[in-house]
């Protein structure tokens, strides 16, 4: 089967059980989260996944009505069935720390294991839980894991855990029908939670200063949960600076001075457990440049940069909408991060394998396919080569955009904001 027709089938798939499994949530589910902690394991050749820990936690804030998620984007999906008719009832891709790890020399040489932790809402009878990876030769999904999950078993962890101080920024009604984003410190010290707060308003006005998130400001929720670390700062193992912080965040990620991130996903899952979330944002306090962002897991930044607030919101756009980073020529780890013989699953950049399925239909007429960086295109919308950390054979949708350079998102970019933020407010996307 060749890659437009699996694609084909695979949204046909998607769209027939979206049919069954949407307004079925209280027929399958309760109002509370089934959090999912496990292993990814492996290197270049190979990959493998293993539970660390089931928990019960008592707030469920995603939709309840998109059950199923139709984008087909990230490298996993965390998938579940009803045991008794083996019906799809929800999910989720999402993209990891691991799934970059792979594409490193290092993964060449290397075997190792990254933690890693999802929530899906909590089942009412046994379920099949699956977790999956995206083949990067082939671009279909395989399981990794798959196991039955009784909702009474001894062995989900029903305890309570540190209650953080939590501020509520902004609120706009229910977490059902709002996008939940949800700040959280790192490196801020007890004596420093004013500060975090403060930092968090400021970055709360940053996104809603930035199009197209302004326009749907009444459809966020917005949140600030108040982690105390030992020391102030983060790490950067470069430079020899070891902080004790609460998250366990640091410079050097991949070798790369800039690329700031956390493997601790369970201490993130730890501080949000008792509210509801569909999206985090790290706030790290220190002055130097840096951030990261993968897909449906996290994106993390620092306060007090100049360039802090382009570096949030871009670094946001990975985490939140799938979108791709769209510069070619600074610095990064990875080889051969997008096979030129795939299309990527990221909406904002494109290999020409399956252009139609991306924004094809936001050219303007005539537009040349590719197209060429003239003085009559390069300021609309177009098929730009470079992009995907290569110069070559990747094609971005803008000449410049926030996801390149830090100018205002491209037609392309913004759509898929906008079809994140529906998708998370059980509207239509």
């Amino acid at each position: 089967m060749n890659y437009k027709n699996w694609v084909f089938c695979c949204v046909t798939l998607f769209y027939s059980m979206v049919t069954q499994a949407q307004n079925n949530f209280d027929a399958f589910f309760e109002k509370k989260s089934l959090r999912v902690d496990f292993a990814l394991s492996g290197n270049v050749e190979e990959q493998s996944a293993a539970l660390r820990q089931l928990r019960e936690e008592p707030v469920w804030g995603g939709p309840v009505k998109n059950l199923i998620d139709k984008f087909i984007y990230g490298s996993n999906y965390i998938n579940l069935y009803d045991k008794q008719s083996g019906r799809l009832i929800y999910s989720r891709g999402f993209n990891t720390l691991f799934d970059e790890w792979i594409t490193t020399d290092q993964a060449k040489n290397e075997t190792q294991s990254w933690d890693n932790s999802v929530s899906v809402p909590f089942p009412k009878r046994t379920i099949i839980l699956e977790i999956t990876a995206r083949e990067r030769k082939t671009n279909k999904f395989h399981p990794l894991l798959r196991m039955d999950v009784d909702p009474g078993s001894i062995f989900i962890d029903k305890g309570k855990l540190k209650e953080n101080k939590i501020a509520r920024i902004q609120h706009k009604g229910d977490p059902a029908e709002k996008v939940d984003l949800v700040f959280i410190g790192e490196g801020y010290t007890a004596s420093e939670q004013e500060k975090f707060e403060a930092d968090a308003r400021r970055f709360t006005e940053l996104l809603f200063k930035t199009d197209p998130y302004g326009s749907r400001r009444d459809d966020f929720n917005v949140w600030a949960v108040g982690v105390v670390s030992e020391e102030s700062g983060t790490d950067s193992s470069g430079k020899g600076i070891f902080k004790n912080t609460a998250l366990n965040s640091g410079y050097y990620t991949f070798g790369i001075d800039r690329y700031l991130t956390t493997p601790d996903m369970r201490s993130i899952r730890n501080a949000v457990w008792n509210i509801p979330c569909d999206a985090i944002f790290i706030l790290v306090n220190v002055q130097t440049y840096g951030g990261g962002g993968m897909y449906n897991f996290y994106a993390i930044g620092t306060a007090d940069n100049e360039k802090t607030a382009h570096v949030f919101v871009h670094e946001f756009g990975h985490s939140f909408a799938g979108l791709a980073d769209e510069y070619f020529s600074s610095e990064v780890a990875y080889n051969d991060f997008y096979p030129l013989n795939m299309e990527p699953w990221e909406p904002n950049i494109t290999t020409l394998i399956d252009f139609d399925s991306k924004w094809k239909d936001l050219l303007p007429a005539g537009t040349p396919i590719p197209t060429p960086l003239t003085d009559a295109y390069k300021d609309k919308a177009g098929v730009f080569e470079g992009g995907g950390y290569v110069s070559k054979g990747v094609y971005r949708p803008m000449d410049h955009c926030m996801m390149r350079d830090y100018h205002p998102f491209c037609p392309a970019c913004q759509r898929a904001i906008l079809r994140m933020i529906d998708y998370l407010c059980d509207k239509d996307y």
